[in-house]
């Protein structure tokens, strides 16, 4: 299937690393042009160097997301290098630990800022460039949205508020025909994942554990698998398709506890 993607302009939060990354070498093997906006200078300067070896092109701009005026100008720099701007991909965050028992209400707001402020900021600052394109917007959520995991409340209301921007952006941008879908994965072995993995006694035993729970496979989504989803919404192909939250992770959430 060709997904139509060849020189379009797609901005990825956290793309220099785990499913952000992921998500930028699908680009490239799609012909697009893959923006990494983030803080992993080192990680995005090695994958751009990938990417160039492939004859990929790529930008990468480095922004401390928190702050809001740093997504306007991550728009501002990518329209004055290509012109145009085709999908924005948030990706970006992190499951801080911010807890109801744990956590307090000054660091439960810096979750927020840190996990759900700059969806709002890059949609919103990349809204005019999506209005020329009819692009689109793809949201990465999770499963804590659905499911809680406990002591983590920041990154479950960030993730909850994703799944409702979600919808609400399909609908209040249908006049201009930009889309806007979420992805929601369960388990992917990302670097932070992995230094997760690394704070239990015994890490191998408790991802035996974890893979035991996952229906199909018993094994961790790929992040590659999650990139195909991601393409594929901000394709042509999805022409009709918006307000969609696609849970790409072997059945996880929703199949009989049963069957594990």
């Amino acid at each position: 299937m060709d997904l139509q993607l060849k020189e379009k302009v797609v901005i990825v939060t956290g793309g220099a690393k785990g499913i952000g990354a992921s998500i930028v070498r699908a680009c490239g093997q799609e012909g697009a042009i893959p923006v990494i906006v983030g803080r992993g200078v080192e990680a995005a300067e090695q994958l751009q160097s990938e990417l160039h070896r492939s004859g990929v092109i790529s930008h990468f701009i480095s922004a401390e997301l928190a702050e809001p005026e740093n997504c306007a100008k991550a728009m501002d720099e990518t329209i004055r290098t290509f012109g145009r701007i085709d999908a924005v991909v948030n990706n970006a965050g992190r499951n801080d630990g911010i807890g109801l028992e744990r956590g307090n209400p000054e660091r439960f707001l810096g979750s927020l800022k840190s996990n759900l402020v700059h969806y709002y900021a890059m949609a919103h600052y990349a809204l005019p460039y999506l209005k020329r394109t009819r692009g689109s917007i793809v949201n990465i959520g999770s499963k804590v949205a659905v499911t809680g995991q406990g002591n983590t409340s920041g990154y479950a209301a960030s993730k909850g508020g994703i799944l409702g921007l979600t919808r609400e952006w399909a609908a209040e941008l249908l006049p201009y025909s930009i889309r806007v879908n979420c992805v929601l994965p369960a388990e992917v072995m990302t670097p932070l994942y992995e230094s997760w993995l690394k704070t239990f006694p015994n890490p191998e035993e408790k991802l035996k554990t974890i893979l035991s729970k996952i229906p199909l496979e018993k094994r961790m989504t790929k992040g590659e698998e999650i990139a195909a989803m991601v393409l594929f919404l901000i394709s042509p192909q999805s022409a009709h398709t918006t307000g969609q939250i696609l849970y790409v992770d072997g059945g996880y959430v929703h199949l009989d506890r049963a069957l594990t």
